[in-house]
């Protein structure tokens, strides 16, 4: 689908406590926690400066709006000819005599002409995608309620059944019952106000699971970062969990973080993603945190003001009922990242099934080998320190964890970080296990539930987690993987800063293809016995 142009903006007066100012109001703020789309605002450039990186982040930006897109506009599609089937069958069917179907068929579809109504159905999906289009029924105005787009729906689908309706009657044709018409048009309102109304909910309730949202700082405290701190928290759909606030006042308020600034121990401490600014007045402290912001690979948001040149052509876009200004943004590779997930649940189903027999005939072998369970869950660190319960094959005995402390003095590993070449805790049949890395199948569950993907740091237990210094917190950017860089070029090195420097290098370089030349260098890896 086209992107919509908007000829113009709207304009509102905006004050910001040190005097009034004009600012333009923008119709959408795209978010991370789904693919951006395409709207008439120009959109955010990156902060490098580069005009190569500028241009780059602006076509993949455009690409993955495109795409959500043509997605909901196939969604329509084939909603709009299914309901078209069902409509011309609710009228017709009931003419084919029981007893001989085949020739009542054939009586019928002579008497009634499929391709006129084929014809006629091509005309009417064309109509709904133009008046969808044009009710912005292919992007998600965050600040646009169901109960709007519901009524959208129910305009466009009306508009295009009218004008269609119009066609059939100027043309003369009488073969097309009123009866199809009208019917397609109640099923057509229904369908495409339901699958909306169906997506909104899915997305409303992963924000509230924490999924896929950008977690969120103010800085400022006052009335307008407190304004603001109860749109995020009542308004799920804009895509934010909210944090806290940094100020050097206001110390009674109990989700106070810190003082501004602690800014950079609290990004990393909360993995923040966005930090708003709500006291656009004090110049030198904007600049200071955009500053900080682009260090840190954050969005940094400000209540606008134009800032000695610091904001000039950066797009205008809206929080709720504020509108800001993002003098800073890290691209995020939508697309990439949608075909990294896809990508993770076929090859994921794929491996289950077809390994299905030989993880059976491994669990029978875990069983007779050594008392205890077959799968050993534990807790471990995911993306952005959630909590989640990652399952290997157990290869230690099934105390081995009230073993573990007793043992640390024997650790050969550097930081935050337990491994033992011949611990007297793994089993007979472990040792061989952990040599060939099928201890690690039965994270393919993981994988498909979404707390791991194929390829990604290795997800660490909660003790080792609590030992991590501030700049460790960096490797849970992403999604843990079953392997990764570290594992496929030094995974006998004891030192954690390499297992570091290697997940980091992964997390600044990700992109698809890097991924597919891991997994690559992972088979000969399992095969030549490197685990331990």
């Amino acid at each position: 689908m086209a992107s919509k142009v908007h000829n113009g903006w709207n304009w509102m007066p905006f004050s910001n406590g040190s005097g009034a100012g004009i600012a333009p109001a923008p119709a959408f703020e795209p978010d991370a926690f789904s693919a951006p789309e395409v709207t008439g605002v120009p959109w955010p450039e990156p902060c490098p400066q580069n005009g190569q990186d500028r241009q780059t982040a602006h076509r993949a930006r455009y690409l993955s709006g495109l795409t959500v897109q043509v997605a909901y506009a196939l969604i329509d599609i084939l909603c709009v000819c299914a309901n078209g089937v069902v409509a011309y069958f609710f009228r017709y069917a009931p003419a084919v005599p029981r007893g001989d179907f085949f020739s009542g068929y054939s009586r019928f579809a002579v008497d009634q002409p499929l391709l006129h109504y084929a014809a006629f159905l091509f005309l009417y999906v064309a109509l709904i995608l133009l008046f969808c289009q044009w009710q912005d029924l292919y992007t998600t105005p965050r600040t646009r309620s169901s109960q709007a787009e519901s009524m959208a729906v129910l305009k466009a689908v009306s508009l295009a059944t009218l004008l269609l309706a119009s066609f059939i009657y100027l043309s003369g044709v009488k073969i097309v019952s009123r009866i199809v018409v009208v019917t397609s048009l109640v099923l057509n309102v229904m369908a495409l106000a339901t699958w909306r109304y169906a997506k909104r909910r899915i997305v409303i309730r992963r924000v509230e699971r924490g999924i896929g949202a950008r977690n969120a700082v103010i800085v400022g405290a006052g009335r307008v970062g407190q304004a603001l701190a109860r749109q995020l928290e009542q308004h799920k759909l804009l895509g934010y969990c909210f944090k806290g606030f940094l100020d050097g006042n206001h110390s009674g308020d109990p989700r106070l973080l810190g003082k501004i600034e602690d800014l950079s121990k609290i990004v990393r401490a909360e993995f923040i993603d966005v930090v708003f600014i709500t006291i656009p007045s004090e110049r030198a402290l904007v600049k200071s945190i955009a500053l900080q912001g682009r260090e840190h690979h954050l969005a940094v948001k400000v209540i606008p003001d134009l800032y000695d040149g610091l904001a000039w052509n950066v797009p205008l876009r809206r929080i709720g009922d504020f509108p800001v200004m993002e003098v800073c943004w890290r691209p995020i590779p939508t697309l990439g990242l949608f075909l990294k997930r896809v990508f993770d649940i076929l090859f994921s189903s794929l491996a289950l099934i077809f390994l299905s027999p030989f993880l059976a005939a491994l669990a029978l072998w875990i069983k007779l080998d050594s008392p205890g369970p077959v799968l050993y869950c534990s807790k471990r660190v995911g993306k952005k320190g959630r909590v989640f319960t990652c399952c290997k094959f157990r290869t230690m005995v099934p105390d081995a964890d009230d073993l573990k402390d007793s043992l640390r003095h024997l650790n050969e590993r550097e930081g935050p970080f337990f491994k033992i070449s011949d611990d007297p805790r793994v089993t007979r049949l472990g040792k061989f296990l952990r040599k060939y890395s099928l201890d690690e199948l039965p994270q393919f569950l993981n994988v498909l539930k979404g707390d791991m993907s194929l390829v990604g740091p290795r997800p660490h237990p909660l003790d080792d987690y609590s030992q991590y210094d501030l700049d460790h917190l960096r490797r849970l950017e992403v999604k843990p993987g079953i392997t990764g860089l570290w594992q496929v070029t030094a995974r006998q090195d004891p030192s954690f800063d390499t297992n570091m420097r290697l997940d980091l290098e992964y997390i600044d370089r990700w992109n698809f293809s890097l991924d597919l030349k891991i997994l690559l260098m992972t088979v000969p890896a399992v095969f030549t016995g490197m685990g331990q």
